[in-house]
């Protein structure tokens, strides 16, 4: 049941790139229903700016995130000195 079970051998003819090539490359024919994508100046210009909104928008992110993990910690910090004031106090008996 858990013995691994092979597929059989390849019987495909070897690749393209083992057979001999012509001596003259034939012409490269484009692929039928295939658009080339040429960009326009305005349409650059609105994926430049597309592109600067999207890093702007995640360096916002990324730089609130950093700043709340810092206000985080600043506060567990002056929540620590406090309760080891409050236990210094106690330990004195005040």
């Amino acid at each position: 049941m858990f013995t691994p079970k092979y597929p059989p051998q390849d019987t495909a003819p070897p690749p393209a790139a083992l057979q001999p090539q012509p001596t003259a490359p034939a012409p490269i024919a484009s692929a039928p229903g295939r658009r080339t994508v040429q960009l326009t100046p305005g349409s650059a210009l609105a994926l430049a700016a597309g592109g600067g909104a999207v890093v702007l928008v995640v360096g916002a992110v990324l730089v609130s995130l950093l700043l709340a993990v810092a206000i985080t910690g600043v506060s567990v910090a002056v929540v620590a000195v406090v309760l080891r004031l409050l236990v210094k106090d106690l330990q004195q008996g005040r």
